[in-house]
This record gives C-alpha cells, sequence and structure tokens, in this order.
C-alpha cells in the first residue's frame, strides 16, 4: 500500500481525489492502491528542557547553558494531535511506500520529516513537490515524484534552524528574565524576534532624541509654476532675506529648457514580503493578515504556493503563461491585447538562476468564486501584477526648465507620460500615484528659452522632520534586509540572503512581539512600549540585538539549503554563541534597576 501525508486536510482531499482514493476512512481516505492521511500542521516539536533531565525543570542560573547532547522531537500534547499520529503511526507501520505530501517549503519539509522519524517510517519515501493545488499541477507532480533524499539539504536547513532557535531562546529567555527580571516577569528572547525589535527601539530613540534645526526654502512663481532655487535650502534666515529682496521686482528669465525620454519597467511579480508590504501600503492589512489571506487562495487553488522569497518565474512555467491570462475571464479588457500573440519574456521575470524551489506568486487561471472582500482585493494585486509583466514599459518625457532672476537661479521639473504601457493594468491608482508623486510629476506649459516676465517670489520656513515610525509595510522591509531600507528593487533582491527571518515567519515574529506587549500597533504605524525599551536597554550583548548578525545566520541557513554549508558547523557555532553569552551576562553585576 502506498501511503501519502498531507500537511492539512484539505490538501489531503484534494490528493485523494486525484488519486482515486476516494472511500473515506477514520483519518485518511482510501482506494485504488493508496492511503492518503494529513497532519494536522504541527503534530511533533523539539523536547523542552525538562524533558532531557530533571536538573532543567527548574529555572536557574546554574543549570545554563542547556544544551541537549543529542537533540529529540516529541507530540504536541493534545487530544486530537495524539489520535491524528496515532492513525498516522498505523498507515506507516504497514507501508510499502510513504509519498511526502507536504508543503513544497522548508517549514513543509521538516513538519513532515518528524511526523515520519516518530512514526517510525523504515520504506522507502518519494516527495511530491506542486507550486499550485490545481488538479493540473497535483497529476504533474505525482508523475514526477523525487526521492526524499534529494530534499535532505531542505531538511537539515530547516532542523537546524529550530535547532538554534531552540538554543537561544531557551538559555537566553531563562538567563535574562533570572538574572533582570522581577515579580516573575518572563523576558523573552529570540533569534530573530531580538534583533527585529531592536530595529524598532531603536527607531523610538532615533525619533525622542531629534532635535528639529529651522531652515527656509526659497520658492518663486512664474507662469503659475512654481521654482525652487538650484542651490538648495538656506539654513541662515538672513541669508535667505537677502536672497528674496535681491530678486523682488527683477524679471524671471528662462535660461534653458531640456526633455528627456525615459521609460519605467512593470512592476516585479510578488514574492510573499513584497504583497505583505503593499497590502499593508493599501489596504493597512497586517502581515499575519495578509498571510492567512494568499494561503487560503493558495489551498483555493487560485494562486501558485506564497511562501516564497524570489520574484521570479522559472522558463516551464512560460508556455504555461497563456493559458493562465485566458482563464483570467474577469481581466478580459486587460488580458485580450495579450492573448494570441507571443508573449514577452523578459530576463526581469524568467530566469531559473533566481528560482530555487519556487517561483513568484501567480493566479493559477481558476475562476475565483466565493471570495470575501479581503481575498478579492489581495488576488486583484496579484492578478494584476502578473498580467502586468507582458505589458510593453511605461515611456515618459521628463522637461527640465531652468530660470534665473539677478543672477539667482531656479529649476523646475515635470513628467508626461507619453505612452502608459502597463500602467493601463492598475489604472485605480492613478489618483493615489498623482497624489503621492506630485511634485515630481506634475505637467508643465510650454516654455521657451529666453522668455522673460514677472514672478511671485515667496520665502518659506520650515524645519526638519524627525524619522518616521516603522510601518509594517517598512519593517517588513527592514527584516528582508537586516536594517537597511533599500528603494532600488535589484539591490533590495541581492540583500534578501542576509535577511530576518524568513517571509514565511515574519509575520508570525510581529504578532509575537505584540502579543508580548513589546510593541503595539497605533494604527499603521508599530511603536514599541515601555517593556521593549527596556528590554532591548538591559541586553548588552550586541549578539542578540545585531540585525546584521542575524541576517548571517540567514544566510548560513540558505547555504545549508544550497549544500554549501556545513549543518553540523552550524550548531556547534549557534552552542558556543549561547555558552558565550550565558557567561557575559553571568559575570555581569548590574541589575535592571541600574541599568
Amino acid at each position: 500500500m502506498i501511503v501519502c501525508i498531507a500537511e492539512k486536510p484539505d490538501a489531503a482531499r484534494n490528493f485523494a481525489e486525484i488519486l482515486g482514493a476516494r472511500s473515506r476512512r477514520d483519518g485518511y481516505f482510501e482506494g485504488n492502491g493508496y492511503q492518503v492521511t494529513w497532519a494536522i500542521g504541527h503534530l511533533c516539536t523539539l523536547k523542552e528542557p525538562h524533558d532531557y533531565t530533571d536538573m532543567w525543570k527548574r529555572w536557574t542560573l546554574g543549570s545554563l547553558p542547556m544544551i541537549p547532547p543529542r537533540f529529540g522531537i516529541k507530540l504536541i500534547e493534545s487530544k486530537n494531535i495524539g489520535k491524528q499520529f496515532a492513525v498516522i503511526e498505523k498507515l506507516i507501520q504497514a507501508a510499502d511506500t510513504i509519498i511526502n505530501c507536504g508543503d513544497a517549503g522548508q517549514e513543509g519539509e521538516l513538519i513532515q520529516r518528524w511526523v515520519m522519524q516518530k512514526a517510525g517510517a523504515h520504506c522507502p519515501v518519494k516527495r511530491l513537490w506542486v507550486s499550485s493545488l490545481t488538479d493540473e499541477a497535483i497529476r504533474e507532480g505525482f508523475a514526477n515524484l523525487k526521492d526524499q533524499s534529494e530534499y535532505q539539504s531542505l531538511y537539515e536547513a530547516g532542523l537546524c534552524r529550530a535547532i538554534g532557535d531552540w538554543l537561544l531562546g531557551m538559555n537566553a529567555t531563562r538567563l535574562y528574565t533570572l538574572k533582570y527580571g522581577r515579580d516573575r516577569q518572563v523576558l523573552s528572547i529570540g533569534r530573530v524576534q531580538t534583533p527585529t525589535l531592536a530595529l524598532i527601539v531603536k527607531r523610538y530613540h532615533e525619533i525622542a532624541n531629534f532635535a528639529p534645526t529651522q531652515y527656509w526654502e526659497l520658492k518663486t512663481v512664474y507662469r503659475d509654476t512654481t521654482f525652487n532655487v538650484t542651490s538648495g535650502r538656506f539654513d541662515k534666515e538672513e541669508e535667505a532675506q537677502e536672497a528674496m529682496q535681491k530678486i523682488i521686482g527683477e524679471p524671471f528669465t528662462v535660461t534653458g529648457v531640456t526633455a528627456k525620454n525615459g521609460v519605467e519597467n512593470p512592476p516585479r511579480l510578488y514574492d510573499l514580503t513584497s504583497l505583505q508590504a503593499d497590502c499593508n501600503r493599501k489596504f493597512a492589512l497586517t502581515a499575519e493578515i495578509t498571510l492567512q489571506t494568499i494561503q487560503s487562495l493558495y489551498e483555493k487553488k487560485l494562486t501558485t504556493y506564497p511562501r516564497v522569497d524570489t520574484t521570479y518565474l522559472s522558463d516551464d512555467i512560460y508556455p504555461k503563461c497563456e493559458g493562465i491570462l485566458k482563464g483570467l475571464r474577469d481581466y478580459q479588457p486587460l488580458t485580450t491585447e495579450l492573448i494570441g500573440k507571443p508573449l514577452p519574456k523578459s530576463k526581469k521575470v524568467f530566469d531559473n538562476k533566481k528560482v530555487t524551489d519556487h517561483h513568484a506568486i501567480i493566479p493559477t487561471g481558476v475562476y475565483p468564486q466565493g471570495l470575501t472582500d479581503i481575498e478579492k482585493k489581495v488576488y486583484d494585486l496579484v492578478v494584476r501584477h502578473f498580467i502586468a509583466v507582458f505589458y510593453p514599459e511605461c515611456k515618459f518625457r521628463t522637461t527640465t526648465v531652468l530660470g534665473e532672476s539677478a543672477g539667482v537661479e531656479f529649476k523646475t521639473t515635470g513628467k508626461v507620460i507619453t505612452s502608459p504601457g502597463w500602467k493601463v493594468v492598475f489604472a485605480q491608482d492613478t489618483t493615489e500615484e498623482k497624489e503621492e508623486n506630485n511634485d515630481k510629476d506634475k505637467i508643465l506649459p510650454p516654455f521657451i528659452k529666453g522668455e522673460s516676465g514677472p514672478h511671485t517670489p515667496g520665502l518659506q520656513e520650515k524645519w526638519t522632520q524627525p524619522p518616521k515610525n516603522y510601518t509594517e509595510e517598512t519593517l517588513l522591509r527592514a527584516m528582508e534586509s537586516a536594517g537597511k531600507l533599500v528603494d532600488n528593487e535589484e539591490l533590495r533582491e541581492a540583500m534578501k540572503q542576509n535577511g530576518i527571518g524568513r517571509p514565511s515567519t515574519r509575520a508570525a515574529i510581529i504578532e509575537t512581539l505584540c502579543k508580548r506587549n513589546y510593541i503595539r500597533r497605533e494604527r499603521k504605524n508599530i511603536i514599541a512600549t515601555p517593556t521593549g525599551i527596556s528590554l532591548i536597554a538591559l541586553i548588552r550583548n550586541e549578539l542578540l540585538k545585531s540585525a546584521e548578525l542575524t541576517g548571517q545566520w540567514e544566510k548560513k541557513l540558505r547555504d545549508i539549503e544550497k549544500k554549501e554549508y556545513n549543518a553540523q558547523e552550524f550548531i556547534n557555532e549557534m552552542k558556543l554563541l549561547v555558552t558565550q553569552v550565558v557567561n557575559d551576562v553571568l559575570s555581569d553585576n548590574n541589575t535592571l534597576d541600574n541599568t
């Protein structure tokens, strides 16, 4: 008998239908030589400290660091989990072959491997690897099963992540709670959680300590167009007034008019982080809600696997794209222009070197029905980004006009779209974009070099502004690039290797920080609480707070996945780090009261 293990009941039902296992049993489906069962998400977890030795039951400084000689797993304590695991164990023990049908990612691989280990699997294991849950994708996946050994490095990376989080979280949390905690307050420390909190607290201090400085801007209005002085802002009012008085009553003369053509490429396809960032900016959705929504769309067969960190597609997806476009019936006014013609194949979209386990998030072409309002919004974003990458670039002309009055030089810039290209796909965003880019995208009247006339100068008194609080959009971007905010998409793509956490875990980290009252949401802003500020203040060990170091760990975990770094070496490094952190804190004579 071939036993298939899915991660969730809904996925198992899909697989069973395709395989012809249509007889429902208690905890599994059966038929056509298959038994299809399921986990309920996580069934197993790493053992807790007290599972290893009675010495670690009580929280004492003398028992630290806690480093098990060998890490073990156990069933999560729950009646439902115990019952379903018993079904899986019975099926596995009698199986001739097992097919691992877990979610096709690092976490999914770890979940299933632990279940099979705990159940004592001893027969050959194959791996189903699909990027969508459409019938076509499932059939294709079962026709191209891989040997489980091909995914060993993926499992090792997931295991190292879990062990690294255990070592640092268990030890550092007990260490700081016992050393500095008051009134039984637990001070939670985490490998990803603490550097993320440190970013938010750092921003809090930057805002709190910001000292605004005064400056003046000289502008003038000529022919209903505002020109800015080219020398920049004035730091002294006397200098600003002097320039102002100099040009009052003097004519304004246009000294130069240049026009330059430019293009703007379509936005990239979505990875999970960019989708979460856009949904936060456009709809004020939290990262967690966006993840739940895109996961739901995946399970409804409408979009591809969501927990991805690439914005590229592999070459084998290209022949399927026209079929997907044909399936997007509600977007026919936009897809009609593309269907029936050779679709462009840009290297900014299709690049095998930029795709590992999964490609970018795209629609499947299955027709959506019964979606919630939030699902409609998220689905619409994914669809429009997919359509847009096959549209031509947006062409525009930028006009720069130079002028002067009494020797004081001025400049203004305007932009005219000459061919909208892909922007027609996002026509509903036009108003929003105009508001965001009001100055640089303004349309100018025609100017002629040498023309001259009266103008109306004005002086504006201004103050420098503090940095902005993080929103979930900007925090996700900061986590993606280990605290370095970058706007350039290609640079951002390169920096993902060293991001904090994985795309699939960042939402959970933010929620954990909220639940522990280390941060709070204030409208769209994310603010550090006094508790979070105090916790970061007492952590003197920079290793625990360093976004860059955590990013380096993430890079090593990715390298383990790519077989470019040794898993045991990573675990040994974490053990050394934990030992160092424990020794440093134990030798610290400060208490919470005098930090």
